[in-house]
C-alpha cells in the first residue's frame, strides 16, 4: 500500500526530528497492540522496527501514517500531530507495504502517471516524474508492460516508486522485502541507501535481522506491543554478551597453559570445549593480540584462534524468545479506527 502526498516543504525547514512518539497506545477491545512506546527518529536517519509477527510494528506505522487513530499517547511527524494535523502529515510521508497498490491491468508508466495526476501534477510533470522513477528503479525497459507480467520484485519496486512521486521527506517501508529473493532484496537495500543519501528519513519494519543490520542507524525491538531493547546493531549485540575468544593449541598438552594465560589476561574462568578448544569472554577484542604474544612467549603453538561476536539473530531470539505473538499485527486492521482527513 502507498500513501501519496502533495509536494512537501524543503527538508532543511522541517526540523531535526522526523518522528516523535510518546506513550503511544493502541487497543482493540481487550487486545493491546501497542503498549505505551516512545520513539525518536532523527531526520536523515534509518530506524529499524524489529519484532516477530504480531509485535506491533505495522500498527505503529499505521498510526504514524495517519491510517489508524491511537488509543492514547501522542505521535508527531516533523512536529505535526498525526491526529490533529493528519492532512499536513500526509503531505510529508510515503508508505510502501508488503502488498502492491498498483493496478495490475495497467502498465508501469500508466500507473505512475495516474499517481502523479492524483497528486495534482500537470500531465507533463507527471510524465516527467514517472520517467525519472522508472529509471531510478531499473524499470525503464518494462515501462510499457502490464504490471500483471511483472515479477514480485519488480512490483515491489514499482510500488516504492509510486510512493515517491511527491518526493516525501519521510518514508515508511513496512516489510518491503518480504517474499523477495536475495538478489531483489539487495536491490531494494541499495535503493533505500540512495534515498537516505538524498536526504530522506526511513522507518523500516522488518523480520529480517540482516536487513536491520545492513540498513538501520538505530534499531528498536518490539515484542507484544512493548519496546524491549533499542540501540545500534553493535550496541544490541554487545548487550547480549561480550565477544568470546576461542583458542585451539596445536599440542593438546598445552591446554592448561592456554587456560592459565587467558584467565590471567581477562579475569574470567576459561571454558574447555570439545576437549581441544579454550574459550573465554573478552570485553576488548584488542586483547587477542596480547594473548597471542603471551602464549608465544610461553612456547605455545596455536592451531586456530578467533573471536565470536553475538549476532543480531541471537539478540532477537534472546529478547523475544523466538516466537510470534498470539495475535497477528495485521489482524488489528479489522477493527481499526480510521483518522479523518
Amino acid at each position: 500500500m502507498s500513501v501519496m502526498t502533495d509536494n512537501p516543504r524543503p527538508l532543511q525547514s522541517l526540523g531535526d526530528k522526523a518522528v516523535e512518539v510518546r506513550q503511544l497506545t493502541c487497543r482493540f477491545g481487550d487486545f493491546v497492540a501497542v503498549d505505551g512506546i516512545d520513539l525518536d527518529v532523527p531526520a536523515g536517519s534509518v530506524l529499524g522496527l524489529l519484532g516477530p509477527n504480531g509485535a506491533g510494528k505495522t500498527t505503529t506505522v499505521r498510526v504514524l501514517a495517519t491510517l489508524l487513530k491511537p488509543s492514547g499517547g501522542t505521535a508527531r511527524v516533523f512536529g505535526h500531530d498525526v491526529v490533529q494535523q493528519s492532512h499536513r502529515v500526509r503531505s510529508l510521508i510515503g508508505l510502501t507495504g508488503q502488498y502492491a497498490s498498483v493496478d495490475e491491468e495497467l502498465t508501469a508508466r500508466e500507473n505512475l502517471m495516474i499517481f502523479g495526476r492524483l497528486q495534482g501534477h500537470s500531465r507533463a510533470a507527471a510524465r516527467r516524474r514517472g520517467v525519472e522513477l522508472l529509471d531510478e528503479f531499473a524499470l525503464g525497459e518494462a515501462a510499457d508492460r502490464p504490471v500483471r507480467a511483472f515479477s514480485g520484485g519488480m512490483r515491489r519496486r514499482l510500488d516504492l516508486a509510486a510512493s515517491l512521486i511527491a518526493e516525501p521527506p519521510l518514508i515508511f517501508l513496512d516489510e518491503p522485502t518480504t517474499g523477495l529473493d536475495p538478489r531483489t532484496r539487495q536491490q531494494m537495500w541499495d535503493t533505500a541507501r540512495r534515498l537516505v543519501a538524498a536526504g530522506s528519513t526511513l522507518v523500516l519494519t522488518t523480520q529480517y535481522l540482516e536487513e536491520a543490520d545492513q540498513l538501520a542507524d538505530n534499531i528498536v525491538v518490539i515484542d507484544r506491543g512493548r519496546i524491549v531493547a533499542q540501540g545500534t546493531a553493535d550496541e544490541l549485540k554487545s548487550s547480549l554478551a561480550p565477544a568470546t575468544l576461542r583458542v585451539v593449541p596445536t599440542d593438546h598438552d598445552d591446554m592448561p597453559v592456554v587456560r592459565q594465560v587467558l584467565h590471567q589476561l581477562t579475569g574470567h574462568e576459561p571454558q574447555t570445549q570439545d576437549n581441544r578448544e579454550v574459550a573465554v569472554p573478552v570485553e576488548d577484542t584488542a586483547l587477542v593480540t596480547e594473548a597471542l604474544i603471551l602464549l608465544q612467549d610461553r612456547g605455545v603453538h596455536i592451531e586456530e584462534v578467533g573471536v565470536h561476536k553475538p549476532t543480531l539473530d541471537e539478540v532477537f531470539l534472546s529478547l523475544t524468545g523466538g516466537s510470534s505473538s498470539d495475535t497477528d499485527d495485521s489482524g488489528a486492521a479489522v477493527i481499526e479506527q480510521e483518522v479523518g482527513a
